[in-house]
């Protein structure tokens, strides 16, 4: 495969080998060549891949729900005349962002007139994309970051909506003994030009036994055999305690695909969860097209938990997509579609976009992972509730 000149020039400048984690982060955030640092990738059906907000806006209409009630909890604590704040981070193309504000500012007037929307988004490739997008936003809105927002911590939601995925990871090779950090070598001198292979490099510490014995990888196993490999998650901890700093009380609402650790590290996973997708389509090789594709590499469930009460975050509960969007109220928005004066070329799609949402073998298999700070919100949210029955 070939290897753009950039990464040849960086990979032999770092003795020709590198850490997966140290590739990842390249290939996806380095400001000039990394696939959102450049703002290169585009989401959408149309682009290199597809989220829900991307389908419609049915998506935020159903989640502003969930965010109005939580807004309005804190509201009810706060003093009059204090802002509140809905801070997104990692907001890609600013759609869900734009649609969330329209949502709020339509069905919850008064509410909004004292939430600003704040965007934290560390790739200026983008932001500039977002800029344009929220041009017209209906709520006032800022472009920050977390070490900006800890000097004077915001009250409100904090949403991060695939975001934590491509989020570095650690990857890690069984070699029969122990595991071993995988790193990227780069090889050159062939007739076919350079290439990159991934290959073990350094076995992991002492330190990392703890942490490797929670997630079961520890003591071995005979259904692991020599080459099994996987992911850690180092980056989550440093994410969410950046995140905790600028959030003196609310919710952090995770959307993101997620595993239990037992699925994620079950034997029969040999290959971890990692992915690259380029023009709607999946390849598990994380070396072709380097800078051009998305990586993404799913969430442990029990290493988020784990790292959000590392960094005070209170855990208040998980469940998959499709059983939240059905609590707040999809199956009558699919109902309603039925009365809607729109023609079929307008309501078919988005009941295809709707039921897309909850398809457990599509959308529907997404994890809500809710925490909070500050002692709000007190109360399960109503997106991790059983959802209303048939004449609920």
């Amino acid at each position: 495969m070939g290897v753009p000149e950039w990464l040849r020039q960086r990979l032999a400048a770092a003795g020709g080998a590198v850490p997966f984690r140290t590739y990842m982060h390249w290939a996806l955030h380095d400001p000039e060549n990394g696939a959102y640092g450049s703002g290169r990738l585009r989401i959408g059906p149309a682009g290199d891949f597809a989220t829900a907000p991307s389908l419609g806006p049915d998506f935020a209409a159903l989640l502003a729900g969930q965010l109005a009630e939580w807004l309005e909890q804190l509201a009810s604590q706060q003093p009059a005349h204090q802002p509140l704040a809905l801070v997104e981070a990692g907001p890609g193309e600013g759609s869900l962002a734009a649609d969330l504000a329209a949502a709020l500012a339509g069905g919850w007037p008064q509410l909004a007139a004292r939430t600003e929307l704040v965007l934290v988004e560390p790739n200026a490739g983008m932001a500039a994309r977002q800029r344009q997008r929220l041009a017209d936003c209906p709520l006032p809105c800022r472009w920050s970051s977390f070490e900006e927002l800890a000097a004077a911590p915001v009250c409100g939601v904090l949403l991060a909506h695939e975001v934590l995925d491509a989020l570095a990871v650690e990857r890690i090779e069984w070699d029969g003994a122990r595991w071993r950090q995988q790193r990227v070598v780069l090889h050159e001198g062939a007739a076919a030009g350079p290439s990159l292979r991934l290959e073990p490099g350094e076995p992991l510490g002492p330190a990392s036994g703890e942490a490797l014995q929670a997630l079961g990888l520890l003591p071995p196993s005979r259904q692991r055999p020599p080459g099994w490999c996987t992911e850690l998650h180092p980056g989550l901890e440093p994410w969410l305690a950046a995140a905790a700093s600028a959030l003196a009380a609310g919710p952090l609402l995770v959307i993101d695909y997620a595993l239990e650790a037992s699925r994620y590290y079950a034997p029969q996973r040999s290959a971890g969860t990692l992915m690259a997708y380029r023009h709607q389509r999946a390849s598990a090789d994380p070396l072709q097209d380097p800078g051009q594709a998305d990586l993404t590499a799913h969430l442990c469930v029990d290493s988020l938990e784990r790292a959000a009460a590392a960094t005070g975050w209170q855990v208040l509960g998980h469940c998959r997509q499709g059983e939240a969007l059905l609590a707040l109220g999809l199956a009558q928005r699919l109902h309603g579609l039925q009365s809607d004066p729109g023609g079929l070329a307008e309501l078919l799609p988005r009941r295809e976009a709707l039921l897309r949402l909850v398809d457990p073998h599509a959308l529907g298999d997404f994890r809500w992972l809710a925490f909070s700070r500050g002692g709000l919100p007190a109360a399960i949210p109503r997106c991790l509730q059983e959802p209303p029955g048939p004449n609920g």
